[in-house]
């Protein structure tokens, strides 16, 4: 089969990355169509996967403008590829041009903001989907078209099975084996989902370099960004390579930050995880309840006096044990997705 994968975020390439190397070894045909956004395409350069580019559009009326050029350049690509199936992480893109060829979708999701904006996103991307898997925690019903299967989207390429943590990460940021540091995010809240977010609400630089410096008394700090930062700041950037950013997330003692998928990256390996913002996830909200491993906290000095009680103990065990806990209650998540994919192909043939 001749499979069309549309990637739209980083994320989505870590999801369907074992996904794809499975689905090749099986003979299928694979086409990567990727938008031009954040580190999307120097990832994919790190895995030496093949793509085509699409644009990527900042702010509202751009993305809703570009989005009929998306349809089109995804129709275009799918159609000289004449794809089979598409596949994306709830791609309007993907799901509009399938239905243009009159192919299936499945659309993989985990948001579930309750914001109007982005419900119309995804109801425009379920409207042309054959069906939509969502984890089990997923607050919304969007009716007949949607699935759930036990488990998070992350495990897809963090469960142990997948992911083992290469120490060397440590030299290059340039640590010692044991030694303690904070990962800190910073997001420009410009994605569809982050409609009317809030994060930190830092002020300035200044307001900024003051929270990193009290980060700083209980061991090193390293920003990741797509914003730009200035050189006060910009020595704390993260210096290594994007294949060894999950080991350096491993090895570090907390995460705190706006990015809600890294928040939950940080949880499921076991790492202590404050997600800071005034917009929840399902998945954040049961990795809280359920196995105590993320926290969601609106204010920025709330949100530090956490991160300090976390680092100040220095104890990694409780949080192993906490990770288990986890990992035993949810399924293969790469599995699960090839049976669907498969599934699907096997449907597309008997039509």
């Amino acid at each position: 089969m001749r499979i069309l994968i549309d990637i739209n975020h980083p994320k989505d390439i870590n999801v369907f990355l074992n996904v794809i190397n499975r689905l090749s070894t099986d003979g299928h045909s694979i086409k990567i169509v990727a938008a031009n956004k954040e580190n999307i395409l120097e990832i994919l350069n790190s895995y030496c996967l093949d793509y085509e580019v699409k644009p990527h559009y900042t702010g509202l009326f751009n993305k809703l403008c570009g989005m009929f050029k998306n349809d089109y350049r995804v129709y275009k690509i799918a159609k000289n590829f004449n794809a089979d199936l598409f596949v994306s992480f709830g791609s309007p893109y993907a799901a509009q041009a399938s239905f243009l060829l009159r192919k299936d979708h499945i659309s993989f999701t985990d948001t579930d903001t309750e914001k109007a904006t982005i419900n119309q996103f995804v109801f425009t991307t379920l409207l042309f989907s054959k069906v939509d898997y969502v984890p089990t925690c997923h607050r919304i019903d969007r009716g007949k078209k949607q699935k759930k299967f036990n488990g998070y989207y992350e495990l897809s390429y963090l469960h142990p099975k997948y992911f083992t943590p290469d120490p060397g990460v440590l030299q290059i940021a340039g640590l010692k084996k044991g030694e303690k540091y904070t990962i800190l995010r910073l997001s420009a809240l410009n994605a569809h989902h982050d409609v009317n977010a809030e994060g930190f609400n830092f002020k300035n630089e200044a307001d900024i370099l003051s929270f990193v410096n009290s980060l700083l008394k209980y061991g090193k700090v390293f920003i990741t960004t797509e914003i730009e930062l200035g050189p006060e700041l910009g020595k704390y950037k993260v210096n290594v390579p994007p294949e060894n950013f999950h080991s350096l997330l491993y090895y570090s003692s907390l995460y705190i930050g706006e990015g809600a998928s890294m928040a939950a990256e940080a949880a499921v390996l076991g790492v202590p995880s404050i997600y800071v913002s005034n917009t929840t996830r399902g998945y954040l909200e049961e990795l809280e309840h359920s196995y105590d491993l993320c926290y969601t906290l609106v204010d920025k000095s709330e949100a530090l006096n956490k991160a300090i009680a976390i680092l100040k103990p220095n104890s990694r065990d409780e949080w192993v044990i906490k990770r288990e806990k986890m990992l035993n209650d949810k399924i293969d998540v790469v599995e699960f997705i090839l049976t669907t994919i498969e599934q699907s192909c096997d449907n597309s043939l008997n039509k």
